[in-house]
């Protein structure tokens, strides 16, 4: 097989497909390519966010198959029905199954006539094969609604392994699906489950490139369900320096100073172990490291007072981050440390019980919404993951619907529940209030997939912004009464009259710059704030994020 960047353009109106190839020279990586489809070729910009021409562009860097750890990211550009912006998302892994394949990437644009499903095949001497199969809509939702007693994007993936299960015994098969969610809002992911050559979840593995709606424009621009990818191609037939161990340790020391494996061990503690804090992974180090600065209860926590917020950082470290902590870092026996699907030191995926904890999902559906204890999390979080959802939105949704309701703006029965929320830091207990924030949020996300609430189908299909100043006009009396517009309780980054970005769970500056401002939201973390001109100062590590970034590399490393 010649070498470049091989690119599998597929029709899905007209079911069919074609093999191009590019110069390393004019494509870096999916980002590149992405970004030049949509503006040159598709024109992405001149049509509605779920037309065909809204391409999603899937793919990997020119490192995946090599030895290189985090080079086995996939990326996803498209454009966002959120922002209504080109967007980037990215889940960790899945491209160490998608390289056997034989190629880089793969657009998807037109618009089925029917729910499809799309295999892609690399045969050992690089060949491609792409294959349709068509699923019927009631058949879909009955694989959603429970195929053998799996739900959700569970259930496609296990359906979609027992139609494709040659990829999985010969190829290191792996897919990409949606949930519910894609189908029913616009706040649908991308989800990709690892599983064994016998079609069991391995542990970890379960990730989601979720920002920014890419499975509602998989489902709802293309009428996609699924994309299956393997295959027995072997990238080291072609590129055999960069699959050479000893050649990367050679290139370590050189660089570095150090053995290559001992570079990405140290550079990826935080998410692995780190023993200055005792802990690891994002849910583990962000509590200990950033305290009280955890966004909480709507983001309304930046004005409480400090006193009140190290009170509700010791509830969370009580009753929400210690039950982590004792079963993930201090039980005795194997830990429960995974990696996202690619051979990695790292092994930053920690379980508890076989739930996948991360910080931004957990935190999202915890404090954020006034849910404290961690078991009741986990109830919100598996949920969200088995509708589909982007956990990041779906945090937002409900907490700023919890925030209306304690303010009055909105009474319970009109987002569809009997009771309001404890939205009061002073007066909450977590072992009384955390279950029932927990009942309420948990009947707002089934709602949101339903659609047979008015306020909850407006903010599935409209998305927080519109939803808001449609509101605003609705409940016209309440605004004037309370001298509360319904946006002012969300938080979002606002993009052109209708889109924005609601930001990940960071007190941070870089979180609400506008997104295509993304030198900041991929890099600035920080809870410093500082003058504009300090903000955007020139940092050496933005240029190794970015570029990172089109080589479709892990950040982590």
């Amino acid at each position: 097989m010649s070498k470049g960047y091989r690119v599998v353009f597929v029709d899905v109106e007209k079911r069919i497909w074609q093999l191009e190839k590019f110069s390393f020279t004019k494509y870096l990586g999916p980002i590149d390519l992405g970004i030049d489809l949509h503006l040159n070729k598709f024109k992405s910009f001149m049509y509605d966010v779920f037309h065909g021409n809204n391409a999603l562009v899937m793919g990997c860097g020119p490192f995946a198959g090599s030895k290189l750890f985090g080079a086995h990211r996939l990326v996803f550009v498209f454009r966002s029905p959120h922002s209504g912006g080109l967007h980037v998302s990215t889940m960790g892994g899945a491209a160490f199954s998608f390289i056997r394949s034989s190629i880089h990437a793969v657009v998807i644009y037109g618009e089925s006539n029917r729910p499809l499903i799309i295999g892609v095949w690399g045969d050992s001497n690089g060949s491609v094969k792409v294959e349709f199969k068509e699923i019927d809509e009631n058949k879909l939702w009955y694989v959603f609604d429970n195929y053998n007693g799996l739900r959700g994007v569970y259930g496609l993936t296990r359906y979609i392994y027992e139609i494709f299960k040659q990829y999985y015994v010969k190829g290191r098969g792996r897919s990409i699906v949606i949930g519910p969610a894609a189908v029913k809002t616009i706040h649908g992911a991308l989800v990709s489950i690892g599983l064994d050559e016998n079609g069991n979840p391995l542990p970890g593995q379960i990730d989601l490139a979720a920002r920014g709606g890419g499975g509602s424009v998989l489902y709802r621009a293309h009428r996609v369900v699924g994309i299956v990818f393997g295959g027995e191609y072997d990238p080291a037939r072609n590129e055999p320096r960069q699959l050479n161990t000893k050649f990367v340790d050679e290139l370590s020391k050189r660089v570095l100073g150090k053995e290559y494996g001992a570079v990405v061990v140290e550079a990826t503690k935080k998410y692995r172990f780190d023993p200055r804090l005792g802990t690891g992974g994002t849910f583990g180090v962000n509590y200990v490291l950033y305290r009280d600065l955890v966004p909480g209860f709507a983001f309304n926590t930046i004005y409480y007072g400090k006193t009140l917020r190290l009170r509700m950082h010791k509830m969370i470290m009580e009753y929400f981050w210690k039950p982590f902590q004792e079963k993930v870092f201090e039980s005795k026996g194997p830990k429960p440390w995974h990696t996202c699907g690619e051979p990695c030191p790292g092994v930053c995926k920690k379980t508890w019980n076989n739930t996948k904890v991360d910080y931004e999902p957990f935190n999202g559906l915890g404090f954020l919404i006034g849910v404290l204890r961690f078991e009741d999390a986990k109830e919100l979080v598996e949920l969200v993951d088995m509708l589909g959802f982007d956990a990041i939105e779906v945090g937002h949704i409900v907490a700023w619907i919890f925030d209306l309701m304690h303010r009055g703006l909105l009474q319970p029965e009109e987002v569809g529940v009997s009771n309001r929320p404890y939205f009061d830091p002073l007066a909450y207990n977590p072992e009384r209030h955390s279950p029932i924030n927990k009942e309420i949020a948990y009947k707002i996300i089934e709602g949101l997939v339903r659609g047979d609430n008015e306020v909850l189908k407006l903010v599935s299909e409209k998305g927080i912004r519109v939803a808001a100043k449609e509101l605003d006009r609705k409940y016209a009396f309440r605004v004037k009464m309370f001298g509360l517009k319904f946006e002012d309780a969300a938080v979002y980054a606002a993009f052109g009259e209708q889109g924005y970005m609601s930001p990940n769970y960071y007190w941070s500056p870089g979180m609400i710059a506008p997104l295509y401002v993304l030198v900041r939201y991929w890099t600035s973390y920080s809870p410093t704030f500082s003058d504009p001109e300090e903000h955007k100062k020139y940092d050496p590590y933005t240029d190794c994020i970015l570029c990172g970034a089109c080589f479709a590399m892990c950040p982590f490393r």
